[in-house]
């Protein structure tokens, strides 16, 4: 029955991140510098939060677009954060964390044969989706621009079937974002076109050097903004998202999000109002921890001779492997773990702009972080 699958499901490939993860995680003494799993348990208000919730039987569905509470407490959370303006009876949709956000945007706003343009290297979770809509990803190659994607990268990229551009930032893998100025002059350009905007904003609390800016402060009819609580409050698990757009836009993402999951767990949503509301600077102490592994990854990761951008945000180093090394990526992070019993995770898992380059994450102990860079320092002082 295998040949009656759908040929856009069937030609897709497993993450490369969790691929490659799967591959070597059963490796004695192995330490894993690939997953990015904050390393912080989820704050114990939080999960007290959600035990209330199972005592009082909060169990039942709630409103499709989630809880008027939580809906309000997250607008709150992102006016008061980045000043974004929205409106809790219309134009938020609680959703199963941010992948879900995603994947329901894409179903809503495109269709056969237009066209998404998105960074590369970026995080493989646009793609597959894209293509499952019958529409085609355009990666711009932005490796000799610092990582950085900016108006003048777009521009060229843009055609009568451009339907959507990605804006994931702080990024995953990089870590780079884009500024004020540089967010503006995008908003500009695209004032008076036909795009929308997808901006993934799912790291917006852990930026170390500049407070995050969202497109959205200069484009709202247009932007699409996502976040949510796994890297901010450290709550994977508890898979809650947010989709902030206008009311004309959110009011058609709802019903694709209605037939999908028909809303998001009800105990969660207990929890997720918790940490908006007590829990509203619960990043800030998780941030101060990476600023300072932050620093000690690129301070240690100079030293060894290896060139990467210092990041601006998120838990990642995008790092260049040396020319002298004659593999490419997935090789090369395999040949790590084979010698010294460290995986990072293969530039090639973040587009084919990714080859040639490994990410690491650095949301794991400093001692973890000793240990792999020590480990990594060994691997090249032995070549």
């Amino acid at each position: 029955m295998e040949h009656l699958i759908n040929s856009e499901v069937k030609g897709i490939e497993v993450s490369g991140i969790r691929k490659f993860y799967n591959m070597v995680s059963h490796i004695e003494d192995l330490i894993s510098l690939t997953i990015g799993q904050p390393d912080f348990p989820t704050p114990t208000h939080i999960k007290n939060a959600a035990i209330r919730a199972i005592e009082n039987n909060f169990t039942s569905y709630t409103h499709n677009a989630g809880t008027l509470e939580l809906r309000t407490a997250a607008c709150n959370f992102v006016s008061k954060k980045y000043q974004l303006d929205y409106k809790p009876e219309a134009e938020i949709i609680v959703t199963i964390g941010a992948s879900e956000a995603i994947d329901i945007t894409f179903r809503t706003i495109l269709t056969q044969g237009s066209e998404v343009i998105l960074p590369g290297p970026i995080y493989p979770g646009y793609q597959p989706i894209i293509e499952m809509c019958g529409a085609v990803p355009i990666h711009v190659d932005i490796r000799e621009n610092d990582f950085r994607f900016t108006l003048d990268m777009i521009k060229p990229y843009i055609t009568e079937k451009t339907r959507c551009i990605v804006f994931p930032y702080p990024s995953n893998p990089t870590g780079v974002s884009l500024n004020e100025a540089e967010l503006k002059d995008i908003a500009d350009y695209l004032a008076d076109r036909n795009i929308f905007i997808l901006a993934d904003e799912i790291y917006s609390e852990l930026v170390f050097d500049q407070p995050h800016v969202s497109i959205a402060s200069f484009l709202k009819e247009k932007t699409i903004v996502i976040n949510g609580l796994s890297k901010s409050h450290s709550m994977t698990g508890w898979r809650i998202g947010f989709l902030f757009a206008p009311e004309n836009i959110t009011k058609h993402i709802l019903k694709v999000h209605q037939y999908n999951v028909s809303c998001a767990n009800s105990i969660a949503q207990k929890a997720a109002l918790e940490a908006l509301t007590v829990g509203i600077n619960d990043a800030e102490s998780m941030k101060k921890e990476y600023a300072i592994r932050r620093e000690y990854v690129y301070d240690r990761l100079t030293k060894i001779g290896l060139s990467t951008v210092k990041p601006d945000g998120a838990f990642y180093f995008f790092v260049k492997i040396p020319n002298r090394i004659h593999l490419n990526s997935f090789d090369f992070s395999i040949d790590l773990v084979n010698k010294v019993k460290v995986a990072v995770v293969p530039g090639s898992a973040f587009s084919e702009f990714g080859e040639g380059y490994f990410r690491l994450s650095f949301a794991c102990s400093l001692e973890t972080l000793e240990k792999g860079l020590n480990r990594i320092e060994q691997y090249f002082q032995e070549l």
